[in-house]
C-alpha cells in the first residue's frame, strides 16, 4: 500500500556541484492516506502565471505582453506588485479584448528591477512571475537566429526579450570598435526562466573567442574593430517556453563596475542582511593580504567588504583579543546572490617569524538550514527550500589573550578570477535575533510522484491553507517567537501556531470563510519575540517555487523568495471539506483535567476511503492522539489529556492536519453554462441556414433588376453561416473542455482543520 507524506524544507538549488556537498537526513511528518495509483495527482488546481513575453520594458514606456499559464480560466486583470506598473487588456480591431494579451504601462518614474506580476483569474491571484523594468531600450528576438548568416543585430546599449531555441544556440551581432568594454549580461534563472545560460563572444566568422558556462556574463575588451557574435545557449541545449532570457549589451567605461540585471533573491537570502547593518561597510579589505605577513590589522568590532578576486584567494586579517571575550562572526556573500562557499579559520597567533606559532580556535563554514534537509542532495525527497547558506554564522570564544589570525576563503574559488565575487565581513557582540521564511506546506507520495509544486496564496471558500514557517536564530537567540498576519481579505483569518523556544519550525494558518467573497489583499506577515526584555519585531519571507515541476527526481526545483505577500480569496470555488471546531471560539480546560473538542465536517466532495487520520499541529501539542475524521458522519471529536501532556496554564493554538484523496471536480458550474452557448450556436447555426436556403431560392427566381441585390444577400449570408459553424465547432470543443474537466479526479492534497483555541487554566491549590 502507498503512503503519502508531508516533507519539511529540503535544500534550495545552489549548483550541482554544490548539492553533491550536502547530506541529511530527511524529517518527514506521516500524512496516513489510502493508497493511491500512479496516475494520482497532487495538489488542488491552483492558477499558475508561467510566462510573460517580453519579461520586461523600459521605464516611461507601454509594452504588449502575452501570457500563459496554467489554470488560468477567465483571466481579467494583470497586476504588479507596484503601482507604477499598470495593465489593461490589449483590443483587436473590432475593440474586443485579445486573449492572454494585455498593454503594459510603466511609468516614467518606476525604479530600474524586478517586480512580481500576477493575474486574477476565477480560481483567484495566480503565482507570479517577475516582471523586469530597465533604462535601456527593449527590443523582441527575431526567430530564426541560429547562425552566423541569420544572426540577429543588436544595437549597444540594448535589452533583447528572447526565448532560447531547443538544440541550438541564439546568435546576435553588434559592431565593436578597438579598446570598447562591452560587457554581455544574460538574465535567466533570476527571472524565473529555467535557462542555464553558456555565453559566448566569437569573431565574424563565428570563431569562438571567449565562453562563459557559469555566471551568465561576459566582460569583454573589443580587440579590433569590426563585427562580433554573440551566441547563448543552454548548458545541456534545452530550449522553448519555459528558457527565456533577456540579453543586454552594455558599453562601459574602463574603469566602471560591471552590474548584473536584477534578479531574484535565494530563500537562504532571507537571513541577510543582519538587522541594523549599515549599507555600506566601514573598512574594505585591503590587497595584498594572502598570507600572515601581510595581514591586514583590523580592530574589533569590525564590519568590511572584500572580495574573493583571484583564484585561490586567502584573504587574512589579524585583530588584538582579550581571554574570556566572545564575538560572533558572519560572512555574507553566497546570501548576495553570488556561486561562493566562504569558510573562516580563526588562530591565536603567538610569535613571529620562524618562530611564530599558532593554534586554532575556531573553524566556521556552512549555515546550518533550521530544519532538516533532504536525504539526497541531487534529487530531492521533496521541496527543496533551505534557510540554510553556505555562507558563515558562528561564534568564536578567546581563550588566550593576544593576537589572533582570520583566514577567510572561498572553497568554490580554486580556479575563478572573478572580482564580482564580492563578501561582507561581520565580527561583533553577540545580538541575539532572528530572520524567518515561509512556503505552503508540501506533500509528497512515496510511490515516486514528488512534486514540487508552487502554491499561490489563493484560498477556496471553506478552506485552511498551512504555511510552514522556520526560524534562522542568531548570535543564541533561544526564546518563543509568535507568528502573525495582517491586512487580509475580507472573510480571511489567520492564527500562527507559535515557534516554541529552542525550536526552529511552526506553522502559519491561513482560513477563508465558506462565504468569504472574491477580494485580494497584500498582506504583512510578521514574528514577534521578546529579546533582552524587549519586543521584537521580523518580517517573515514568503518563498515560492519558480516553476511547478511534477516530479523533482526528473527535474530540479528551482525556488525563490517573493518581493510581496498576496492573499486573495475564489469567491466561486469552495474547499472539498472544512473541519471546524463547534459551540466556542476558545475551549477552557483546568489543567490536569481531559477536554473534548466537537469538529463538525461540511464535506463538498467525494473521497477516497472511509476515514482519514489527522495528525496534531500546535507547540506542546504534538502528543495529543491523532483525530480520526469520518466521512460519513458530520461530527468528530478531539481528547486533549492536559495530564498526560503536561500542559501548563496558558494560551494555546493547535490544529490537525494529514494526507486526503478527494473526488475533486473542477469547475462543473461551467458545464451547464457550455451546454446553453452550445445550444444557442446550434439555433443560430439552424436560423441563418434557413435564412440562406430562403436567399438562395429568392436569388435563383429573381428578375435581371433584383438578382444582384439577391445574390449578394445569399453571399453574405452564406459568409454568417461559416463563422456560425465556425462558432457551434468552438462551443463543442468548449464544452468537451469543460465536461471532461469537471468529472471527478482523484487529488492528493493536505486537509487542514480550522485552528482551535483553548486556554489552560490553574488547577485550585489544596
Amino acid at each position: 500500500m502507498a503512503a503519502m507524506f508531508c516533507t519539511l524544507p529540503t535544500p534550495s538549488l545552489r549548483t550541482a556541484f554544490q548539492q553533491a556537498r550536502r547530506t541529511a537526513t530527511a524529517l518527514l511528518v506521516l500524512l496516513a492516506v489510502p493508497a493511491v495509483c500512479p496516475a494520482q495527482s497532487v495538489g488542488l488546481p491552483a492558477p499558475r502565471l508561467l510566462t510573460t513575453m517580453p519579461m520586461g520594458g523600459q521605464a516611461g514606456t507601454q509594452v504588449n505582453v502575452t501570457i500563459t499559464g496554467d489554470h488560468l480560466e477567465d483571466v481579467s486583470t494583470l497586476l504588479f506588485s507596484d503601482s507604477r506598473l499598470s495593465a489593461a487588456p490589449r483590443l483587436d480591431a473590432d475593440g474586443k479584448p485579445l486573449p492572454m494579451q494585455f498593454v503594459v504601462t510603466i511609468a516614467t518614474d518606476c525604479p530600474a528591477g524586478i517586480y512580481e506580476a500576477r493575474v486574477q483569474c476565477r480560481l483567484g491571484l495566480s503565482t507570479s512571475r517577475i516582471f523586469s523594468v530597465g533604462n535601456l531600450p527593449e527590443i523582441v528576438q527575431k526567430a530564426g537566429n541560429t547562425s552566423v548568416e541569420t544572426a540577429m543585430e543588436l544595437p549597444l546599449n540594448a535589452v533583447c526579450n528572447a526565448v532560447m531555441t531547443v538544440r541550438s544556440a541564439d546568435h546576435y551581432s553588434f559592431e565593436g570598435k578597438r579598446g570598447q568594454r562591452v560587457f554581455v549580461d544574460v538574465a535567466s534563472r533570476g527571472i524565473d526562466s529555467k535557462l542555464e545560460a553558456v555565453v559566448i563572444i566569437a569573431d565574424a566568422m563565428g570563431r569562438d573567442l571567449v565562453v562563459e558556462r557559469r555566471s551568465g556574463a561576459l566582460d569583454f575588451q573589443v580587440p579590433e574593430d569590426g563585427r562580433y557574435i554573440v551566441k547563448v545557449h543552454e548548458l545541456t541545449f534545452q530550449g522553448g517556453p519555459a528558457f527565456y532570457y533577456r540579453l543586454a549589451l552594455r558599453e562601459l567605461p574602463v574603469d566602471a563596475i560591471a552590474t548584473r540585471q536584477a534578479g531574484s533573491r535565494r530563500v537562504s537570502a532571507a537571513s541577510w542582511p543582519p538587522v541594523g547593518l549599515p549599507a555600506e561597510a566601514a573598512l574594505t579589505e585591503t590587497e595584498p593580504n594572502n598570507d600572515g605577513a601581510q595581514a591586514q590589522q583590523v580592530t574589533l568590532p569590525c564590519d568590511l567588504a572584500g572580495s574573493f578576486a583571484t583564484a585561490a584567494d586567502v584573504d587574512v586579517f589579524e585583530f588584538e583579543a582579550t581571554a574570556g571575550d566572545v564575538w560572533w562572526v558572519e560572512v555574507g556573500s553566497q546570501r548576495l546572490g553570488l556561486p561562493t562557499d566562504p569558510a573562516v579559520l580563526v588562530q591565536h597567533v603567538t610569535g613571529t617569524g620562524e618562530s611564530e606559532s599558532a593554534t586554532d580556535v575556531a573553524e566556521l563554514n556552512d549555515i546550518a538550514s533550521p530544519v532538516k534537509v533532504s536525504s539526497n542532495g541531487y534529487a530531492y525527497d521533496g521541496p527543496p527550500f533551505d534557510a540554510g547558506s553556505s555562507d558563515v554564522l558562528g561564534k568564536i570564544e578567546i581563550k588566550t589573550t593576544g593576537r589572533h589570525r582570520l583566514q577567510l576563503t572561498d572553497l568554490f574559488g580554486g580556479t575563478r578570477n572573478d572580482p564580482r565575487c564580492i563578501y561582507r565581513l561581520v565580527i561583533r557582540k553577540g545580538t541575539p535575533d532572528f530572520a524567518l521564511a515561509a512556503w505552503g506546506l508540501h506533500m509528497e507520495l512515496r510511490n515516486g510522484d514528488r512534486n514540487a509544486l508552487s502554491k499561490p496564496l489563493a484560498l477556496r471558500g471553506g478552506a485552511t491553507m498551512a504555511l510552514e514557517v522556520v526560524a534562522i536564530r542568531r548570535d543564541g537567540f533561544d526564546g518563543d517567537i509568535e507568528l502573525g498576519m495582517e491586512g487580509l481579505p475580507e472573510g480571511v483569518s489567520a492564527r500562527g501556531l507559535k515557534i516554541p523556544a529552542g525550536k526552529s519550525r511552526g506553522l502559519m494558518l491561513l482560513t477563508a470563510r465558506a462565504d468569504a467573497p472574491i477580494s485580494r489583499s497584500s498582506a504583512t506577515f510578521v514574528g514577534k519575540a521578546v529579546i533582552n526584555g524587549t519586543e521584537v519585531t521580523r518580517p517573515c519571507h514568503l518563498a515560492s517555487y519558480a516553476w511547478p515541476i511534477t516530479d523533482s527526481w526528473s527535474e530540479i526545483p528551482s525556488p525563490r523568495l517573493l518581493g510581496d505577500i498576496v492573499v486573495s480569496v475564489t469567491g466561486q470555488d469552495l474547499a472539498p471539506a472544512t473541519i471546524a471546531s463547534a459551540g466556542t471560539a476558545c475551549f477552557e480546560v483546568v489543567a490536569g483535567q481531559k477536554l473534548t473538542v466537537p469538529l463538525t465536517l461540511t464535506r463538498r466532495s467525494d473521497f477516497q476511503g472511509a476515514s482519514v487520520s489527522l495528525k496534531p499541529q500546535g507547540a506542546g501539542m504534538e502528543s495529543v492522539p491523532p483525530l480520526k475524521v469520518v466521512f460519513a458522519e458530520e461530527k468528530a471529536e478531539a481528547v486533549i489529556d492536559t495530564a498526560t501532556l503536561k500542559t501548563p496554564p496558558g494560551d494555546y493554538t493547535l490544529a490537525f492536519l494529514g494526507g486526503a484523496v478527494t473526488k475533486f471536480r473542477l469547475n462543473p458550474e461551467a458545464v451547464p453554462i457550455a451546454e446553453l452557448a452550445r445550444t444557442k450556436a446550434e439555433q443560430d447555426l439552424q436560423t441563418i441556414d434557413g435564412e440562406l436556403k430562403k436567399a438562395t431560392e429568392a436569388a435563383a427566381a429573381a428578375n435581371a433588376e433584383q438578382k444582384p441585390d439577391a445574390e449578394k444577400s445569399a453571399t453574405e449570408l452564406a459568409e454568417k453561416k461559416k463563422g456560425a459553424a465556425a462558432a457551434l465547432a468552438a462551443a463543442n470543443e468548449q464544452l468537451k473542455k469543460v465536461t471532461a474537466a469537471a468529472q471527478p479526479k482523484d487529488i492528493a492534497d493536505i486537509l487542514v482543520t480550522e485552528p482551535i483555541s483553548i486556554r489552560v487554566t490553574p488547577a485550585e491549590s489544596k
